[in-house]
């Protein structure tokens, strides 16, 4: 009888926790749209999305637009799964392309924090094709999306640490200029120390807790240099000077171009270099990280690497490749 009663008292205790999960509330910040709100409470957009937009649709205003002042439900936590075959769901990347399915296992276990330079403010470097501006953060926040796609394939969990809630993953060669970007639902500031502390502060807030569910995480932060037009580049990577793991990680990054290049175009070579640096967001993000340069924005070739949409992905296919090489080294 005691037992029967102790099974009794458990199974209360169990259901009234999930439903003190099912109970977290919570009200928006203004201009914060339902992924970042979910980013701010711990919940992945591509888990949580649709439970939210179920729990809470008769507070929401057209088009599933939160309202300022309306305390809304946060959905209860789910048990993690990436495994191959899962189905995931990320609106960031847009409609076309929200629905990720897993193919792979091969980076279960790995998370990773993905930061497109600059945005909201700054439009980082300003390059010219025609009549056309092309702004670094918009061809680094594309290329930053197809990359996170193709690690989330990978079995892999993903933090898209800049985001834009209406550009999602695009196949346009000049891809339009905006200044929507936030650091994952907070407005980025105009100040250089302050824009990059800011997204500094929200990896190593991810990090602390992730490290305890991670075997492998690691931080990329995705650039496009500007130089003088004549002036042609490859991809280059930089290190943390301080983190072994970082130098690792940025070698393995580029023998992968390297062998690409060899294979893709064999006549040409790959002059893509690798050294460390004292840069800010590697010295101050905890998990180790590299930081990557995709080319000179100024100079007509380097361009292509950057409108074609077919370059676009294969280059964030190649730095997925990258992780990869480095995660089966660490494990």
């Amino acid at each position: 009888m005691k037992n029967k009663l102790y099974i009794l008292l458990f199974l209360t205790f169990l259901f009234s926790g999930t439903t003190l999960w099912a109970q977290q509330k919570a009200t928006p910040k203004a201009g914060e749209g339902i992924s970042s709100f979910l980013w701010r409470h711990n919940r992945s957009p591509r888990k949580y999305y649709d439970d939210f937009i179920e729990l809470n649709k008769q507070k929401l205003g057209k088009n599933n637009v939160l309202k300022v002042g309306v305390t809304y439900v946060i959905p209860p936590p789910k048990a993690k799964s990436t495994k191959k075959g899962t189905a995931l769901n990320e609106p960031l990347f847009g409609k076309q392309l929200a629905d990720v399915k897993v193919t792979s296992s091969r980076l279960a276990g790995a998370c990773f924090y993905v930061v497109s330079g600059h945005g909201g403010p700054d439009p980082g470097a300003i390059g010219k094709s025609g009549t056309h501006e092309l702004h670094e953060d918009e061809y680094a926040y594309d290329i930053a999306l197809r990359l996170a796609r193709n690690l989330m394939q990978e079995g892999a969990e993903v933090r898209i640490i800049i985001q834009d809630a209406k550009d999602g993953i695009r196949d346009d060669s000049y891809l339009s200029n905006s200044k929507r970007e936030t650091c994952m639902g907070d407005p980025i500031p105009l100040k250089q120390v302050q824009r990059l502390q800011q997204r500094c502060d929200k990896i190593n807030a991810f990090y602390r807790k992730d490290r305890k569910n991670y075997s492998y995480c690691r931080a990329i932060f995705i650039h496009i240099d500007s130089r003088s037009k004549g002036k042609r580049t490859d991809v280059f990577f930089y290190y943390s000077n301080k983190k072994g793991d970082s130098k690792r990680l940025a070698n393995h990054m580029k023998d992968t171009f390297e062998s690409k290049y060899d294979k893709h175009q064999p006549n040409r070579g790959f002059s893509g270099t690798v050294s460390g640096r004292n840069l800010y967001v590697l010295s101050h993000t905890t998990p180790a990280s590299v930081f990557v340069e995709l080319g000179n924005i100024q100079n007509t070739f380097d361009q292509r690497r950057l409108v074609m949409k077919s370059n676009r992905q294969a280059l964030a296919k190649w730095m997925m490749e990258g992780f990869l090489k480095d995660y089966k080294e660490k494990k």
